[in-house]
This record gives C-alpha cells, structure tokens and sequence, in this order.
C-alpha cells in the first residue's frame, strides 16, 4: 500500500504484540484544516475479540496524531453489524481524552455485516448538523473511513453513490477477508487512493500510518466542494482554481472566461447502460457540465441539447430549452440514471431524425449554424450503428466520440468524423475524464474548432439577399443554356427522322 507518512513510528512499536501497546505517533499533530471524520467500525461476529481490540488501538492511536476540536477535526465513531449503533457523534468531544475513554469502554455488537446500513446511517444522520457535522455552506470537508473485514450482507454501491452525491468522501479499509469488489464498490474515486487491503488485523497498525499520511496530505480538492470551473489544484491547508491556458480566471476565482461568441447547436449523447453504473454516471454529470463552462450559452449563441439511451432514448432537454449555461447545468445534475443495454444505433438515429429538428430547437440550415453530436460511451453497442452513424455525417452533424473503460475504438472511429484524431477521445477511467476537456475545448469552442469564421446571418438581410439573387440569376442563366442545348438536341433529332422518311 502507499502513502505519505506525517511523522515516523519507532522501529520498538512495531515490534510489540498488539495487545501490549497503542498505536502512537510521534510528532506534530497532523493539521488538515477543518475537517468532519466519521469512522464506521465492523463489530460483527466474523470479528474475532484480540481483533477487535487492535482496532481499537487503532482507532485510539490515530485519535492522537489529530489536531481535533471544535474548529479543527471533529471526530466521530459508528460501529456496525446487524443494526448501527453511535459510539460518540461529531459534535460530542473535543478532547482527546474523552473519545479514548468512550472508545475503550466500547462493546462489540456480534451479529451481521449490514455495510450499506451502516452507510445510509452515516449519510442521514452522522454526518447531519444535529449530530455536530458542519453545515454544507461552510463547506468543511466530511470524510468517513469504513474499516470492515468480510463481505456485506445487504447492497452497498446505490447507498455509496449516493453518499458520495452528497460530498461524503470515503476510504474504504479491508481486513483479512474483506471483499474487494464491495471496497471498490463503496469507495471515492480515485480508487487506488481510497482502497485499502490489509491482509490481518495485526498489520493494521501499518495502514494506520499510511492513512494518516493520506490525511495530513490529503487532497483537499477530493473533499472540499471547491467550485472549480476547469481545475483543482491543492496547496498545503488551501485550494486555488486554474484554467486550461488562453482562458483567464474570473473574479470570482472559481470561473474560467468562456469562449468568444460564437453559434453552435450542440447535442450531447450520453450512455447510460447499466455497465456504467450510479456512481461514475454522476461523473459523467459533472464532465458534461464542464463542457458547458466552456461554451457561450444563449438563444443566439450556442443551444445545447442532451439525450440519455440505454435499451431505449430519451430526450432529457432538446436544444430550445434553455437559454443560459446555469439552466443546462441544473437540468443535467437533474437527469436521473437509466440502466439496461446500450442501443448506441439507435440513440443516432434519434439524434438524426429528432435532436436536430427545428421543432426540438436546431436553427435552419440557412442560418448556416453548424451542427455537433457529441456521444459519450462506455462499452460496445448492442446494435449496429454503421448506417446511423453514416447519415448523421451525411446530414452535415460533426460527429464526436468519447470512449471510456471498455469502450470500443472501431466504434468510437466508426461514430466520429474525419479525422479520428481530431473527433475520438479516449479514458480508461471515468475519475480520469477531465484530461480530455482541453482536446474537446480545441474543438467545439467557436473559436478554435468547426464554427471558426462562421458567420451568422439573417437571410433576410440586403446583403444575403443580394448574394441570393446573383446566385439565382447565375443558376437561371446556366439553365437557359443547358435548355436551349436540348432544344437544339431535339430539333436535330427531328430533322435525322425527317430524313428517313
């Protein structure tokens, strides 16, 4: 396992058999900045007693390398088995002393392993303002660590997910016989961050180190509903928003400029098949809204459109809806998750014959706006998608494919525009998407991709129409000519039959 480690432990305390010692750091306390812990402790049956007890160091040991208080980390602790019971809530203690005392006088519950209600209590109501957690406008990181060592017994992905939706970031630690699946299930992307296998309980000592590394250099940006528009950066105790370059930051710290005016009907073709899965579909949320930060959204400028298939297609807005890139983003974060197979042939045609109709809210042909499909996958279509994809290149829609996971290249190279390396973007994992903004960037924003020099005009004005007549009156001459040719065709073929006669 990896991580950073605040202070070393001495050689001497590793040696030690669990039983005799408590799991201390030497040091400085670990400063993260204000911070709202939860542990949720597996006290189930499967739990042997001499177990139980070296989570307990555990738990007192990492206690003591906190800088806990009322304005610092506030802590508290939940153990779990067949029911949940409180060993002390967020806004109980404030001193060291009394959480040990509180954690050694605790008594194992001896039943189940019922992980997702353990959960779903820490999302309701441990980490809810009456048990001491802060208030989501103060925007203090709410962190909670599931320390379990078997398989659970009822579902935990939807509850994880949804914790996670509410800006719970989670770790999830197995021990001895935990199951990976459910700790990969239950955890905060990135996983290789938020997973933690030990293999006995006697070494659980060593991860203890280890997560209060991770602590102490926490990612602030994983925890901190930071308001980015663009990216993340952590420093130290604090955060600071960055923009991709050419694009400044806004006064407001959080927003990147958006791009220059520019016309675009945009419709965003999004998987949502059951191989996805709640927790990254929410991911794929968020990745469609930053496309959006980057787009000038109005009625005159760039319309956006977004389309969710699975087994069917369903419109989630059409192009006309709305006219600001605050409306789009609220009705996006609304689209609630579909499931089942993954219809991509079908979703094209939709897209085709429906998405770009003046009645869902594309401008004419005339207007000469140029028209973007952008479809978002995960997997390999169920359906043949050659023709669909084939017209909707025909209709004039600039195609572009972004593939994740087990996505298929032939299909995502099938689906795009020429060429492939301009309109197919790839990411083996949905915590990684955010790499291919810029490339996306570089080619809807008007500025830098297909609308470049487009120019917008109302075929009304004297100019078009001026530019209408001469090319009417051009193509009336061409067919002037091209008739009396045939005249002279046909007269001559009267005369040869004439002649016959």
């Amino acid at each position: 396992m990896k991580g950073l480690l605040c202070s070393p432990l001495p050689m001497l305390l590793l040696l030690l058999p669990p039983q005799e010692t408590e799991l201390g750091f030497a040091g400085p306390k670990c400063r993260t900045g204000p911070l709202d812990l939860v542990f949720v402790i597996d006290s189930s049956r499967s739990v042997r007693p001499f177990e139980f007890e070296t989570m307990r160091q555990f738990l007192v040991g990492l206690l003591r390398a906190l800088d806990v208080g009322p304005n610092a980390t506030r802590v508290g602790v939940i153990q779990y088995s067949s029911q949940v019971q409180s060993v002390f809530p967020l806004g109980a203690f404030s001193r060291h002393e009394d959480m040990e005392r509180a954690i050694h006088a605790l008594v194992p519950l001896a039943q189940g392993t019922m992980t997702g209600l353990a959960i779903q209590y820490a999302m309701n109501v441990a980490f809810s303002v009456a048990e001491g957690a802060r208030p989501p406008e103060a925007r203090v990181p709410r962190v909670a660590v599931i320390v379990t060592d078997g398989r659970p017994q009822d579902r935990v992905a939807e509850v994880a997910a949804q914790a996670r939706a509410r800006g719970i970031e989670i770790y999830a630690v197995g021990v001895q016989r935990a199951d990976v699946g459910s700790l990969r299930a239950m955890a905060s992307p990135p996983l290789d961050e938020h997973v933690f296998l030990v293999e006995s309980f006697d070494l659980i000592q060593e991860f203890g180190l280890q997560f209060q590394g991770r602590l102490c250099a926490r990612d602030l940006c994983n925890g901190v509903d930071h308001g980015c528009k663009f990216q993340c950066v952590s420093e130290g105790l604090s955060y600071r928003c960055l923009c991709p370059e050419g694009r400044q930051l806004q006064a407001n710290g959080k927003s990147c400029s958006r791009c220059r005016e520019g016309h675009v009907d945009l419709v965003l073709l999004v998987d949502g098949s059951k191989s996805v899965r709640p927790q990254n579909f929410e991911l794929v949320k968020r990745f469609v809204n930053q496309i959006v930060d980057f787009l000038d959204v109005s009625p005159e400028g760039t319309r956006v459109g977004l389309v969710q298939f699975s087994s069917r297609v369903r419109t989630e807005f059409p192009l006309g809806r709305y006219g600001t890139a605050a409306e789009v983003k609220q009705a996006v974060l609304a689209v609630e998750y579909m499931e089942r197979g993954t219809m991509t042939g079908m979703a094209l045609r939709h897209l085709v014959e429906h998405s770009f109709s003046e009645a869902q809210g594309a401008r004419p042909r005339a207007l000469n706006v140029p028209r973007v499909g952008l479809v978002f996958t995960d997997g390999r279509s169920q359906d043949d998608i050659s023709a669909w994809a084939a017209r909707a290149k025909e209709e004039g829609i600039v195609m572009y494919a972004v593939g994740v996971g087990k996505a298929v290249e032939e299909e995502l190279r099938e689906i795009a525009s020429e060429p492939p390396e301009l309109h197919v973007s790839y990411s083996p994992d949905f915590s990684t998407m955010t790499h291919l903004l810029e490339n996306l960037k570089g080619s809807i924003c008007p500025e830098e991709g297909i609308s470049a020099g487009t120019e917008l005009r109302s075929p009304c004005d004297c100019e078009s129409l001026m530019e209408f007549q001469g090319r009417t009156l051009g193509a009336l001459d061409s067919l002037t000519q091209n008739l009396a040719q045939l005249i002279a065709r046909l007269e001559n073929l009267e005369n040869q039959l004439a002649n016959r006669k």
